[in-house]
């Protein structure tokens, strides 16, 4: 059991030692050698853990999606009722922090983000994230708007998630402060909210029950 925890503690110290040299240096930037430096550890342990190149990219892009995951989960121990539209903002928002681990997340992402275009195996991974990202925001549109269609809904949040990357980019690189990086996607789910609002379930040609809606797929529609 203590040798798993040391190896578990291991493999997540050279996840994050890829994490932070992809966000200072770039995805180009990120060599076997100077990781197992940041990490402390051997680069016989890392090629242990990960095989190669591209799986410490493929588990470090996981691992930095998971730690957004957590840096923008919903506080369990909230005492007022749960709220979607309340969720959405708070989540959303959250990606914009003025702390290490925020910059360094989203900085990482941003550099894997355009690694993808020259890298088939890493864009199918980031599609992969992408869309479960887009299925977690079209479900809590999804509660605050149940009347409305899946399509829709999706669309709405590929919106969402994409002006969030686009956003989070310009603030990292000095084109938006951070409280101007806020208003903007504050009123950009405000307007996709109220959007929402005023649309109605499509008319089915010869009546009967319309189909129950499901995100099972969620890149489906569009994206």
């Amino acid at each position: 059991m203590r040798r798993h925890h040391v190896a578990t503690d291991r493999r997540t110290a050279i996840l994050e030692g890829a994490a932070r040299v992809i966000a200072r240096r770039g995805v180009r930037g990120l060599r076997v050698e100077e990781l197992a430096v940041e990490a402390g550890v051997s680069t016989a342990l890392i090629y242990y853990h990960f095989k190669d190149r591209a799986g410490i990219l493929r588990h470090t892009l996981e691992f930095i999606s998971d730690r957004a995951d957590r840096y923008t989960a919903a506080d369990e121990d909230a005492a007022e009722a749960f709220d979607p539209r309340r969720e959405l903002e708070r989540s959303l928002l959250l990606e914009f922090q003025d702390l290490p681990e925020v910059r360094e997340n989203s900085t990482a992402w941003g550099e894997l983000r355009a690694s993808a275009v020259f890298d088939p195996e890493l864009r199918g991974e980031l599609a992969r994230t992408g869309l479960a990202w887009v299925h977690d925001v079209a479900a809590l549109l999804s509660e605050a708007c149940p009347t409305v269609p899946a399509p829709t809904l999706t669309a709405s949040a590929e919106r969402l998630t994409a002006l969030t990357e686009g956003l989070s980019m310009r603030w990292l690189s000095g084109g938006l402060p951070l409280h101007r990086a806020r208003e903007l996607m504050r009123a950009a789910i405000s307007v996709e909210l109220d959007q929402l609002a005023r649309r109605r379930p499509p008319e089915r040609w010869g009546g009967g029950e319309p189909e129950p809606r499901t995100f099972s797929e969620p890149g489906a529609a569009s994206h």
